[in-house]
């Protein structure tokens, strides 16, 4: 089906999401490049210490920004009218907090290292991810705005430019520190993160100025001029709809601080040395798990844009554009995930021998790869609860999910070493999916339809794989002996997802022959 012979309203999620979607990849593959500099510029001691300062910004970005700019893009959404002064409501508050975060930091920071991070050497690092923080919020709030106007391309094109100027910048930065004889430190890192807080901040001002998101619609004008709302009468319901948000990023990241320090420690109890724990817990997240992630610059690319458009439809009390949009969401992170399963089960330990160089990379990804379906479906779910306004419900169940998963950690690694811990985020995205599910049902009519969501996608897989192992094994000679390991697994997963999409676009088009391919909106 041809994109223009799509509602308005779907031409805007799908070019939103393709558009969101590029960008993503190209960050991620850009911010590989970059972690690869890194490393080999400051050491394994300077990623470190970085690693260590950098969940301080992380907390504050969850007080004062993250949060903040998800409620300016559902509330935005569900009050086109009142944009330009729940905007300016938002940037204010949002503001405010990051100025007060930031001199808390800069004003304690000896005291923050030494007693909170446990590392002394990590205060002149604070300062600079002090000043990051109110650049955070800033463009965080812009991006906000233009989410709820379902105007993606300057939030999407933001992210690319923060990349470059930064990766631009640190080269030059330590281009000339070399010439001058200056030794390159961790504190090249944290100055490339400023950098990049710092571009993205001026990027989005200038697209506002240049190019505001949006004109007034003829809906709004035929309400007339009407009296501009009270500050207090936006903060109140904006800052109703960002508190659990704020709490539930909150307590997540202490969550995750936590999780990072007890693994090591429970993988001790369990009788690995000192050195053979952190070397395991590094392998899990610094090899394996950013592979599993990477495709979620998809879903993650969708979830932005299902909140404003789920709150735009509840605004106007259309049931059945809300139950198309969880439908299609639905299909679509399953579609995704099931071909994860195969992608990561089937080459997980190549890829995990090919670019890491350790087998323990590949069996993680291999195990990891059944996590897809249930963490896209989460990411989704999640996302369309927030839009209907259920933040405080998916902050609870955020919360249960990432109590069962420390529980495994704490319960389960001295006993039964990394793999409890591997049971522990599979269980736990297979709870959130199943509560976020469970939620949407008593909201909304839930089309659940596994023989298309599930059974088809799975056999289309099998069949792309029978496929695409008969091509390359009748290929006239090994592409070994022209291509390096990584790159002919890279060429094989190619094939194999070019298979699985054409698969299913064959069902879509013969299904056409009864009915539309996409939902309807």
């Amino acid at each position: 089906m041809k994109l223009s012979a799509l509602s308005p309203q779907k031409q805007a999620f799908l070019t939103g999401t393709l558009l969101l979607t590029a960008t993503g990849f190209t960050c991620r593959v850009l911010g590989f490049f970059y972690r690869i500099y890194l490393s080999r510029t400051i050491g394994a001691e300077g990623l470190g210490l970085y690693n260590m300062v950098h969940p301080v910004f992380g907390i504050c970005f969850a007080v004062c920004a993250g949060s903040i700019q998800t409620a300016l893009s559902q509330y935005i959404a569900a009050h086109m009218e009142q944009k330009k002064q729940i905007f300016a409501v938002g940037i204010s508050i949002s503001m405010a907090l990051s100025l007060i975060l930031a001199w808390i930091i800069a004003r304690f920071s000896d005291f923050i290292a030494s007693f909170i991070l446990l590392e002394p050497s990590c205060g002149p690092l604070l300062p600079l991810i002090a000043v990051s923080v109110p650049f955070a919020a800033f463009h965080a709030c812009i991006n906000g705005y233009y989410y709820g106007m379902q105007r993606s391309k300057v939030p999407a094109f933001s992210q690319v430019a923060e990349q470059v100027i930064r990766m631009g910048l640190v080269f030059l930065i330590a281009d000339i520190w070399m010439e001058q004889g200056r030794e390159i430190t961790v504190e090249l890192a944290v100055l490339g993160h400023l950098i990049g807080e710092a571009a993205s901040a001026g990027f989005t001002l200038a697209a506002l100025c240049l190019f505001p998101p949006g004109k007034q619609t003829s809906e709004n004008k035929k309400g007339g001029a009407a009296c501009p709302p009270s500050i207090l009468s936006v903060a109140v319901p904006l800052m109703a709809l960002a508190a659990p948000l704020m709490g539930n990023r909150l307590i997540l990241n202490l969550l995750g601080s936590a999780e990072a320090i007890w693994i090591p420690s429970r993988l001790q109890a369990f009788g690995l040395t000192s050195e053979e724990a952190f070397s395991v817990y590094g392998v899990l997240t610094g090899m394996a798990m950013p592979f599993i992630f990477f495709p979620s610059a998809i879903t993650n690319s969708m979830a932005v844009l299902l909140l404003p458009t789920v709150a735009q439809a509840q605004s106007a009390g259309n049931k059945e554009r809300i139950s198309n949009t969880i439908s299609m969401a639905m299909r679509y992170s399953l579609y995704l995930g099931i071909l994860c399963i195969g992608v990561f089960s089937i080459y997980g330990n190549a890829l995990g021998t090919s670019v890491f160089h350790d087998p323990n990379a590949g069996a993680y990804i291999s195990t990891l790869a059944w996590l897809c379906p249930f963490m896209y479906l989460a990411t989704t779910m999640g996302s369309i609860l927030n839009g209907m306004g259920r933040t405080s419900t998916t902050f609870s169940q955020n919360i249960i999910a990432m109590v069962l998963r420390l529980a495994f950690v704490v319960l389960g690694i001295p006993r039964f070493g990394i793999r409890a811990c591997l049971w522990g985020i599979l269980a736990s995205e297979i709870l959130l999916a199943s509560m976020n599910l469970h939620s949407l049902s008593r909201l909304a009519t839930v089309k659940w339809e596994p023989w298309d969501m599930i059974v088809k996608p799975a056999l289309v897989l099998i069949l792309s794989v029978g496929i695409c192992r008969a091509v390359f094994t009748l290929l006239p000679a090994p592409l070994s002996v022209f291509l390096p390991d990584f790159f002919q697994t890279a060429l094989e997963i190619s094939c194999l997802g070019i298979f699985y999409l054409a698969g299913l676009g064959l069902l879509h088009f013969w299904k056409n022959q009864s009915g539309p391919s996409f939902p309807s909106w």
